[in-house]
């Protein structure tokens, strides 16, 4: 049975709307690496060049539409990002996902997740979104973390 979500205090109404819907996908425990990196370029305000945000985190919990992963490095709603996930027997997967709300620090001090981003899987290789599924569903659903 799918769980139901609370929406964090730092999205918008829309995010939240989305974000109180029940999961479409059973949600574990992974305290793995992640690799997070920009699609789109930021300008640097100074210079008015492109450049792209690349950065090593920790995810928190996984499922095979999207993850929660920790950063101190918010970015917007909607930014989309490749997300590069190391699993624990060393195979990688990699997806593309969109950043679906953020969670600052000290927005909801009885979550466990800390500050992150949730981020909302939008694409990528099938056979490796049945590594991913593979990996979820030899995880504890009731071990998550909300």
């Amino acid at each position: 049975m799918p769980e139901e979500s609370s929406a964090p205090e730092s999205t918008t109404a829309s995010d939240a709307a989305s974000i109180s819907q029940p999961r479409r996908h059973e949600r574990v425990r992974a305290d793995i690496p992640v690799r997070i990196s920009t699609i789109e370029p930021d300008l640097d305000p100074l210079t008015g060049r492109p450049y792209f945000r690349a950065s090593q985190e920790r995810c928190a919990n996984l499922s095979r539409g999207g993850a929660f992963i920790r950063t101190d490095e918010l970015l917007d709603c909607g930014r989309r990002v490749l997300v590069e996930l190391s699993l624990p027997d060393g195979r990688q997967v990699e997806a593309i996902g969109r950043v679906a709300w953020s969670q600052h620090a000290l927005a909801d001090p009885r979550s466990e997740l800390g500050c992150g981003v949730g981020i909302e899987f939008l694409g990528g290789a099938a056979e490796q979104f049945s590594v991913l599924e593979a990996f979820v569903e030899s995880g504890d659903p009731h071990d998550a973390g909300h």
